[in-house]
C-alpha cells in the first residue's frame, strides 16, 4: 500500500496562505461590524420604529429692518416686539442680530443692532441669549438688519390602514401599532427641538446648599421658613 504524497509547505508558500488567512478574518470582521452596526440602528420595539420617524426640521423666524441713521423707528419697535412674543411662545434658544460690515455706512446698522438688543432685553429676553454678530453685505448701501432665531417643527408620521386591528391570530402588534401615539407626542410637543436632545441644566445654587448642610450638621430644620400667605391665617385687612 502506497502512502499518499504529502506536499511540504515551503516558507513562502506559508507566507502567502497566512497573509490570505488574515485578509479573510479582516473581512470577516468588518462585515461583522456592519450587521452590528445595522441592528443597533434597527428599532428595539414595535413603537419604536414609529418615534424615528418623526422628523424635526429648522425654520428660521428672520426680521429685517432697514437701516435709519436716526436708530429704530416706532414701527420697527413694535415689530420687535411681536417678534419677543414669537420667541417666547416657541422657546427657543438664541437670538442672533446679525449687522451688514463693509457697506458706506456700516456704523448705522451697529448702533441699531445695540439698539435692537437692548429694546429685546428690556422686554425681557435674558442678556446671555442675545447675541450680534456681522454678515458680509457686499457693500449693499441698505443692507438690512437681521435680527432672528431658529424654530424648530416636527414633521409626523401619517397613519391609516386600522383594517386589521383585529387580526391578531399570529399574536403579533397591528401594523399601525404606536403610530397614533408618537404622532400626538410629536405634535403636541412645544418645542420640537427637544425632540433632538435635553436641555442643559441651570448651575447649582452653592449658597441654599451651603446653608442646608450647614443646619443638617447643626441639627437643626434644613426646610426653608413658612410666608405668612402659606400658613392658612385668615386676612386681617380691614374691609
Amino acid at each position: 500500500m502506497t502512502r499518499p504524497h504529502l506536499h511540504r509547505l515551503t516558507p513562502p508558500t506559508f507566507s502567502k496562505l497566512a497573509a490570505t488567512g488574515l485578509a479573510l478574518a479582516l473581512l470577516t470582521a468588518c462585515a461583522s461590524t456592519g450587521e452590528q452596526a445595522e441592528t443597533a440602528a434597527a428599532p428595539r420595539t414595535d413603537t419604536e420604529q414609529w418615534t424615528n420617524r418623526v422628523k424635526v426640521d429648522a425654520h428660521p423666524d428672520e426680521l429685517l429692518l432697514a437701516p435709519h441713521a436716526e436708530g429704530l423707528s416706532p414701527a420697527q419697535d413694535q415689530a420687535l416686539d411681536g417678534f419677543l412674543r414669537r420667541w417666547l411662545e416657541a422657546e427657543a434658544r438664541e437670538i442672533l442680530i446679525s449687522a451688514p460690515v463693509g457697506g458706506p455706512n456700516s456704523d448705522v446698522p451697529g448702533r441699531m443692532a445695540f439698539a435692537a438688543r437692548t429694546r429685546l432685553v428690556g422686554m425681557g429676553a435674558p442678556a446671555t441669549a442675545v447675541r450680534i454678530v456681522g454678515y458680509d453685505a457686499g457693500g449693499a448701501p441698505n443692507a438690512p438688519l437681521k435680527v432672528g432665531f431658529l424654530r424648530y417643527r416636527a414633521s409626523i408620521p401619517q397613519c391609516g390602514g386600522w383594517d386589521n386591528v383585529t387580526a391578531t391570530k399570529d399574536n403579533k402588534p397591528y401594523e399601525n401599532y404606536g403610530c397614533a401615539v408618537a404622532a400626538n407626542m410629536a405634535a403636541q410637543i412645544a418645542n420640537p427641538e427637544d425632540l433632538l436632545g435635553p436641555r442643559g441644566s441651570t448651575p447649582a445654587d452653592a449658597g441654599r446648599r451651603d446653608t442646608v448642610i450647614n443646619k443638617y450638621r447643626r441639627g437643626e430644620t434644613t426646610a426653608s421658613a413658612k410666608e405668612e400667605q402659606a400658613t392658612g391665617v385668615v386676612s386681617k385687612a380691614i374691609n
